[in-house]
């Protein structure tokens, strides 16, 4: 999983593509991901505690972490592993510069 929570991320497939957005959360077994503004669906919803009248609300929908790529300074990149000291670092790979 190269790809974390709160990672600036551009789509470069689908309907939304070109679209950035940080990433919300990510389901590890499904391999998907949620991304803040991009694959927005309606969603219909019963009263409840949280929202008192209910009705249609637009919310974000998963999207493939295959469809989605890293932003590094404002360029989508790849993103490759590289051991510092005994720790194992992110690292763009078109700049080389350690991400975390």
């Amino acid at each position: 999983m190269k790809l974390k929570k709160g990672d600036l991320v551009r789509v470069i497939t689908g309907k939304d593509k070109g679209k950035e957005g940080k990433i919300i959360s990510i389901n590890k077994k499904d391999n998907t991901a949620l991304v803040e503004g991009t694959n927005m669906m309606t969603k219909h919803t019963k009263p409840n505690a949280a929202n008192q009248n209910g009705g249609i609300i637009h919310q974000e929908g998963a999207i493939d972490l295959s469809n989605l790529m890293y932003v590094h300074k404002g360029k989508a990149t790849r993103i490759g592993y590289t051991m510092q000291g005994d720790k194992k670092v992110r690292v763009a790979k078109s700049t080389g510069e350690v991400i975390d």
